[in-house]
């Protein structure tokens, strides 16, 4: 049973930097794709960064230059650097893991 655990949300002022970690049970890293979405209130859920299986990175236009998705192999797990943060971050962030989803952290960027 493959498990997804989200950390590091919170609370930050707009400008500020938050770094989200998504740590993986039951399966590894090799050769799958990986990333993160958000679901802002009332919106949709959306992509905002991914790794392919062959580490093809992608972002999200709204956060290109502002975040950064990297990976630890060895560890299994996945990190989301946030920086500059803007009111519009605001959303629940949820990591994913081939077709599997984490149960999502909140971050709230304040203007």
């Amino acid at each position: 049973q493959v498990q997804l655990v989200e950390s590091g949300g919170g609370l930050v002022q707009a400008g500020g930097s938050l770094r989200l970690s998504c740590t993986a049970s039951g399966s590894t890293f090799n050769n799958i794709g990986m990333g993160w979405s958000r679901q802002a209130p009332g919106k949709q859920r959306e992509p905002v960064a991914s790794i392919n299986w062959d580490g093809i990175i992608n972002y999200a236009g709204p956060v290109a230059g502002r975040f950064t998705i990297a990976r630890d192999n060895d560890k299994n797990i996945m990190y989301l650097q946030m920086d500059r943060l803007k009111p519009e971050d605001t959303a629940v962030y949820y990591c994913w893991l081939g077709q599997y989803w984490g149960q999502g952290t909140q971050v709230t960027v304040s203007s």
